[in-house]
């Protein structure tokens, strides 16, 4: 019985022979890779296998412009068909790989040749594993190599991935943009170090949040620029070797063609491919966001806690029952998943970091770890803003009654009253509401310092939120 017969096809390689399912798009290099990692338990991100597609399709068109497959036009036609497949995720299945497979990404580089090679046989009739006419390395990986095509897949689909990142977070900005409109007339107790500190507006507390996310915004956007520059042509090392000089100097701007992106070749092929801080610079960024939406997220948590025993002055929508068994208990799971996703990321920094500075000679062999975390950690980021934005911000509610109870007993409230009476003056108004129970209202209208009209003017949202304290003769 033959090994097709069994369901399987014999492929050979350096080290041997091997069998490989019949069916299977992928050959003997990916079989052997599936032998030899299973570290993620997941394959490559289908971002980057995305972009792979793309980098083929472009090396393929550029090729047959220096006169590959002279002799036989279907199969080119075949090749450059697969490729597109693979870009337009047609063929994410066949992409088995391990995402931390050792070998600076050679696997996944060699998966999407022979996935590709045999889509276009697939395309042209002919048995899957029969590379006479197509071949995985010789035709499909002709003029390049792991250590340039690898790289520049992780950059496109990082640009690509920055898309809908910066998308997520201006829809998040956009809706503290409109809770800080229909929040500006509510005054609360402005706290530092937890404790009370001054009064400010809940619109204004949104509004922060809405100025931090639009320098996130802008930080993502300057990201683009550090992934851009690409070293595909470079082929090992940087040098080209292998590679027609007319290759490499037309695979890049054929390749900004199909991707539609703004790419640049490297000036220094060789420095491209042996440095890799722009992923670092690019992770820093997007951490700095991640930084800023755990923060945020503890503030929406914090603002909304109890609500009967905390602060409450937020009240978030309800998304499920909080409890297995506290009946009426609603927890803010979104605001908590959220953070969970920027607490992730964070992590991920650390381990592009380090992977990019373990570059060693004329290569970076880390780099699946870096595409792993890097376009991982951006696409739950993504996800987790959209939510964010969409499940928790646009519903917001502000408890008024609680902000207006806290403000009337809390010493921030005596604080809006030193312009007029001083910090003497004020401290007596504190000291008699504390003693009695008196409201700050009450008790400056009590020691005959200010008016209950006064002292509400000079708590009212325009007066907290006037920049400085007003001159003498402003005060009421």
């Amino acid at each position: 019985m033959t090994t097709a017969e069994k369901g399987s096809r014999r492929e050979r390689d350096l080290l041997g022979e091997l069998d490989v399912p019949a069916d299977a798009l992928w050959g003997i290099h990916t079989a052997r890779a599936r032998q030899s990692f299973a570290t993620a338990g997941r394959p490559a991100h289908p971002a980057l296998v995305h972009a792979f597609g793309e980098i083929k399709l472009a090396a393929a068109v550029v090729n047959r412009r220096l006169g590959a497959f002279a002799d036989d036009e279907p199969a080119s036609q075949a090749l450059e068909r697969a490729c597109d497949e693979m870009a337009r995720g047609l063929l994410d299945e066949h992409v088995v790989v391990d995402a931390l497979a050792g070998g600076a990404g050679t696997s996944t580089n060699m998966n999407v040749n022979e996935v590709l090679a045999n889509r276009a046989l697939q395309h042209l009739g002919q048995p899957l594993g029969h590379y006479e006419r197509i071949s995985p390395l010789d035709d499909v990986n002709r003029h390049q190599s792991t250590n340039d095509t690898y790289p520049t897949a992780l950059r496109i689909a990082a640009l690509r991935l920055l898309v809908g990142l910066e998308a997520a977070v201006v829809e998040l900005q956009e809706a503290f943009q409109s809770k800080e409109r229909q929040f500006e007339g509510i005054v609360k107790v402005g706290r530092t170090q937890l404790q009370d500190a001054v009064l400010t507006t809940l619109g204004r507390s949104m509004g922060a949040y809405a100025d931090v996310l639009a320098r996130d915004r802008w930080r993502l956007y300057k990201c683009g620029e550090r992934l851009r520059v690409v070293n595909l042509g470079g082929t090992a090392i940087g040098t080209g070797l292998g590679a027609p000089r007319r290759f490499i100097f037309e695979v890049v701007e054929e390749l900004r063609s199909v991707t539609g992106l703004s790419l640049s070749r490297a000036e220094n092929l060789v420095e491209a491919t042996q440095n890799q801080d722009a992923l670092v610079e690019t992770s820093g960024m997007i951490k700095t966001y991640a930084a800023n939406l755990v923060r945020i997220c503890s503030d929406l948590r914090l603002l909304s806690s109890g609500p009967e025993a905390g602060l409450g002055e937020l009240r978030l929508p309800p998304r499920q029952a909080g409890s297995s068994i506290m009946p009426g208990k609603i927890n803010p799971v979104i605001p908590e998943a959220a953070q969970q996703a920027a607490l992730l990321y964070l992590g991920y920094d650390q381990a592009i970091t380090a992977a990019c500075a373990m570059g060693s000679l004329e290569l970076c062999p880390f780099l699946p770890l870096v595409a792993d975390c890097l376009l991982g950690g951006m696409s739950a980021l993504t996800s987790a803003t959209f939510s964010l934005a969409r499940l928790c911000v646009s519903g917001l509610e502000a408890d008024e009654a609680r902000c207006q109870r806290t403000v009337s007993t809390s010493t921030a409230a005596v604080t809006a009253l030193i312009c007029a009476l001083g910090y003497e003056g004020a401290s007596t108004v504190a000291a008699r509401a504390k003693e009695r129970g008196e409201t700050v209202r009450e008790a400056a209208a009590a020691l005959g310092l200010l008016s209950e009209s006064e002292v509400d003017s000079l708590t009212s949202p325009q007066a907290v939120c006037r920049l400085g304290s007003p001159n003498k003769e402003d005060s009421p």
